[in-house]
């Protein structure tokens, strides 16, 4: 039997946008400054005047790498339903709203939370440029998500280099309107989220209710010069395999021990990607952390695991570490994700993966999990 789902973790990145997007919309002033997409031998890729590598057009992932056939068993199932192929002939199904929803009944849900432009406000090396950047992709994801307001929860990207613009950003989206969060943009180096300056960004989120979302950022890299390219691989891997819960982790115990959730009671905050099964240990820590060293220093209202099942959310695809600690994590505080369109992604088959993971749960909570966090999160029912 279908189950009704909604995916907590979905995406258009830069690779399926617009091609002349940016430089359309540009100020007259940063056009020469956007990214765009120019030929080359090897495809379409995007670009900009300064010659920064951001991807090839209508490719695999956050960072648009080429499709290679056999390196992803899930990239082989979305080429062999055409994805990339259309891709190729200009017809974008990621980021054409109508195709948008098609892609959703072929994977048989009901709607998407859609992060945008993962880490491209660090990588195009502009932080100018880089808040234009990020001004046109919401207001483009304002316009997309109309179509199907109830199917296409698009999350507005939040310069985060510097307090000042986030908050100005943020501001300008309430008043907009049309979509449904803020999603913090990577950064690189920036003041922790719980310092004083980012007091009136917390104040905004928590007179809004309007949820907070982090992604998984990409991994930090140690310096690699002179490394052969076997080592450099090596050290990829063990990169991206902590990356997904570390960074989220240290977000989510600064703004637990630095008091932003005891000040701001109506913040939510969500994380995506992260999986779940790092949470429980992480909660056990802050308690022990407070109970034992900072409970005369710090001055908080509540236990720090009190403020996780108040306020936070993490989503989950189809970690097998999920189940057995569900319970602890809170029913209640995550969110089923499909990934779609990134290469460990669900689609097609979501429901196939749904009935393997929950199936023999009971019903009303899988619908909890699977849906109706989501649905109640995002003011959808």
């Amino acid at each position: 039997m279908r189950q009704r789902a909604i995916s907590g973790d979905s995406h258009i990145d830069l690779s399926w946008l617009p091609p002349a997007l940016f430089v359309d919309e540009a100020s007259a002033a940063l056009k020469s400054r956007m990214p765009f997409v120019v030929e080359s031998p090897e495809g379409p890729r995007w670009t900009t005047r300064a010659n920064v590598p951001l991807g090839f057009a209508c490719q695999v992932g956050a960072t648009g790498r080429k499709y290679i056939p056999g390196m992803s068993a899930r990239t082989d199932k979305m080429a062999a339903e055409g994805l990339f192929a259309d891709g190729a002939n200009g017809i974008r199904r990621v980021s054409e709203p109508k195709l948008r929803i098609e892609a959703q009944e072929r994977d048989q849900i009901d709607g998407e939370l859609i992060y945008g432009i993962l880490g491209m406000s660090d990588r195009l090396k502009d932080p100018e440029a880089s808040v234009e950047m990020l001004r046109i992709y919401n207001d483009w994801l304002m316009g997309f998500c109309s179509f199907a307001p109830k199917r296409l929860l698009g999350l507005a990207q939040i310069p985060c280099h510097d307090v000042g613009l986030a908050v100005t950003e943020a501001k300008r989206i309430v008043a907009k309107g049309g979509l449904r969060g803020f999603d913090m943009a990577a950064a690189g180096k920036q003041r922790p989220y719980f310092h004083p300056d980012w007091t009136p960004f917390w104040e905004l989120a928590n007179e809004t209710g309007i949820p907070v979302h982090f992604h998984t950022f990409g991994p930090e890299m140690p310096d690699m010069t002179g490394w052969d390219a076997q080592t450099k691989e090596m050290a990829r891997g063990a990169a991206f395999a902590r990356g997904q819960f570390l960074r989220a982790s240290d977000i989510l115990s600064g703004l637990v021990m630095g008091g932003v959730l005891d000040r701001f009671p109506n913040v939510r905050i969500v994380f995506a990607e992260s999986g779940i099964g790092w949470i429980p240990y992480l909660l056990d820590r802050l308690n022990w952390c407070w109970d034992e060293e900072f409970k005369s220093s710090l001055t908080l209202s509540l236990r720090p695991s009190e403020y996780w099942y108040r306020q936070c959310y993490a989503s989950f695809q189809a970690e097998e570490s999920a189940l057995p600690v569900l319970k602890t994590v809170g029913y209640g505080n995550v969110l089923w994700a499909s990934d779609f369109p990134h290469p460990d992604g669900l689609w097609p088959d979501s429901q196939k993966f749904i009935g393997a993971m929950f199936g023999d749960m009971d019903p009303a909570t899988r619908d909890k999990i699977v849906y109706g966090n989501a649905a109640k999160l995002y003011d959808l029912e």
